[in-house]
């Protein structure tokens, strides 16, 4: 079993907030021995983590319930979502799911999704962020999603988020909407990282966690929704790992 890395020193003198649901897409390329992940640079002027490497991600929308998706999500997956504590409804485990793919098109250009050949309405919906979908006439899929770790951020942060790590393969990679990545953007870089390579070491330390807990599941072969997933919180003053 993993033992969560020890967290860098952090402010912890602020007052209790709620955590916030959030979701990160790890995506993943499988085509060489070594698998590789991508990660995005963020802006030096930006609040929270400037200029660290980065996976693309964020909290969920209020409307990330309401959109049609091409497929929902798999029912083994919907039961992991929905373990842990606080406990969560099946609809906002659809919209962290939702969220996931959201959060990786805005960020990097990278749309997860499948093309129909007709949307019935669906693209009056798709507006905002989901722009893009519509118009390359895709829906977001959430199906080919794999939860890796969910973690809260400890009491006493300036910001908390109650976040689920989600995978997905590069082949989901529907369509990539140019321009998005550049030098004043959120995301100011993106890379494709083998496992395992020095530059990932600068990663937030749960993040290097959640990316041992990816590498051994990938170690195993395909992935499952049947595996175990670690759930980082804190508890007593410390951080405790269960699974869900």
């Amino acid at each position: 079993m993993n033992e969560p890395e020890k967290e860098e020193k952090e402010d912890d003198s602020h007052p209790y907030r709620r955590p916030k649901d959030a979701a990160t897409l790890i995506l993943v390329d499988r085509s060489a021995s070594v698998p590789k992940v991508l990660v995005g640079k963020r802006h030096d002027k930006v609040v929270f983590q400037p200029g660290k490497f980065v996976f693309p991600g964020g909290r969920v929308d209020a409307t990330d319930s309401k959109i049609p998706v091409a497929a929902d999500i798999p029912k083994a997956l919907e039961k992991k979502l929905t373990g842990g504590s606080p406990k969560i409804a099946p609809a906002r485990a659809r919209a962290l799911a939702v969220a996931a793919i959201r959060e990786a098109c805005e960020e990097t250009g990278l749309c997860l999704g499948r093309k129909v050949a007709r949307m019935n309405g669906a693209a009056a919906k798709l507006t905002g962020e989901w722009t893009s979908f519509a118009e390359a006439g895709l829906l977001p899929d959430p199906s080919g999603l794999f939860l890796i770790a969910r973690a809260i951020t400890p009491p006493g942060r300036i910001r908390r988020f109650d976040t689920r790590f989600f995978t997905a393969d590069v082949s989901s990679i529907a369509h990539r909407v140019e321009g998005v990545v550049h030098a004043e953007a959120e995301l100011v870089e993106l890379v494709w990282l083998e496992l395992g390579s020095p530059s990932l070491e600068g990663l937030h330390s749960m993040t290097k966690n959640v990316l041992r807990e990816l590498a051994q599941r990938l170690a195993m072969g395909p992935l499952s929704h049947a595996a175990e997933v670690p759930f980082y919180h804190f508890q007593g003053g410390d951080w405790r790992r269960d699974t869900i």
